[in-house]
């Protein structure tokens, strides 16, 4: 979406009689806080990562009321988007209760109903199976290289350099469960159990990397759930053998985030839209039914590029029944109606530098809560 950086921030639009009354959480991606504000674009509370980190995205655990925050570190081993190497917990009042720390970590993390605490990671494939790999742009894989003790990528030059160079490298996505003394007590590789021959990188992405996980969830049945960007799929895992169970979204999802699964058993997601096969890009929250694999509730904008975000984003469905969505890119927050009425519009105006953007607004993903629920139990 071309937007202005002129136009008014903050509040743009508010449906009183219809908007959820709650507060939204969210941090704009290489800002200095994490901030809370209310349906009048007001900060009513703000915490500080743990120096030097930055915060990446947050949300509050119902359990306890704690943070639950992701962090940039400025250690970790790749700048591929998404790479953000701390897990922090922390109080109300911003103490840290639990930190975790891994440079290959990235994206996304769950607290999972034993108390430990599931992130995506990256590792390195074993060369022959980078060959195998299909899609993708060409001779896009990073330098052949190997990580040192220290997980920092350290690229061959001869091999890159050489008369016949050598065969790229290329990352997977990796799981690691970590528990309350921040020992790994459980690994899912995505090596051992995707396949090649289906999960394949969309022809306009690189190759750089496989899948490109961006969301992580455990299931009510125990099963995990999983986003990948590169080959526009959500799968299940079954925890116990690490085996894909269900895939969907190919050629009908466009480089995804944000799949979570509903009180009903559906799922909502934010297609993103980016490299769409059919018509012009665009953005749109899906609601399917992991069942019958149909599509049951969509929202587009109205003309349909304005709204769209090429990556980030996130989409939650509220108690009220309207949806609350996070157009990344743009810094856009928004609540829309069931019959697709934009209720309460929100523009970030906290700008930070970011990968080269000097104005940059982009919001990775946010969360809204009612200030009687189990997370913010009434302390705003």
């Amino acid at each position: 979406m071309g937007y202005s950086m002129y136009a008014p921030t903050g509040v743009t639009h508010v449906d009183k009689a219809r908007v959820f009354p709650g507060f939204t959480l969210f941090a704009t991606l290489s800002g200095d806080k994490l901030l809370l504000i209310d349906n009048a674009g007001e900060v009513v509370r703000s915490w500080d990562a743990p120096a030097p980190f930055k915060p990446y995205y947050a949300f509050f655990l119902p359990e306890s009321g704690n943070l639950l925050l992701r962090c940039t570190t400025g250690r970790e081993t790749w700048g591929f988007g998404g790479a953000s190497g701390a897990v922090v917990e922390m109080d109300w009042d911003g103490n840290v209760v639990w930190q975790y720390e891994h440079p290959t970590l990235h994206h996304d993390h769950c607290r999972l109903r034993n108390g430990n605490t599931l992130m995506l990671g990256w590792e390195v494939l074993d060369p022959e199976l980078a060959r195998r790999i299909q899609g993708g742009v060409p001779g896009s894989e990073m330098a052949p290289g190997v990580l040192d003790d220290d997980f920092c990528w350290v690229p061959d030059l001869a091999a890159a350099s050489g008369t016949e160079r050598a065969a790229g490298s290329i990352v997977s996505d990796t799981l690691y469960e970590v528990d309350s003394k921040g020992e790994v007590v459980w690994t899912w590789h995505g090596s051992e159990h995707l396949d090649p021959d289906i999960d394949v990188i969309c022809p306009l992405e690189g190759r750089q990397e496989w899948t490109h996980g961006n969301a992580v969830e455990e299931m009510p049945d125990g099963r995990i759930l999983l986003s990948f960007r590169q080959t526009s799929t959500i799968l299940t895992l079954d925890k116990a053998t690490g085996n894909v169970l269900w895939r969907w979204g190919r050629g009908e999802l466009s480089h995804q985030h944000d799949p979570t699964v509903m009180d009903d058993g559906n799922i909502l997601i934010y297609d993103n839209g980016e490299h769409r096969t059919r018509g012009s890009c665009y953005s749109r929250v899906v609601e399917m039914d992991p069942v019958n694999e149909q599509i049951v509730w969509e929202y587009r904008g109205a003309p349909p590029l304005s709204f769209f975000s090429t990556g980030i984003s996130s989409a939650q469905r509220l108690p009220n029944g309207n949806t609350f969505v996070c157009e990344g890119r743009t810094g856009r927050l928004f609540e829309v109606t069931r019959a697709a009425e934009v209720v309460w519009e929100f523009v970030n105006p906290y700008e930070f530098p970011h990968r080269g953007d000097q104005r940059n607004r982009a919001i990775f993903r946010a969360a809204k809560y009612a200030a009687d629920s189990p997370e913010l139990r009434g302390r705003v």
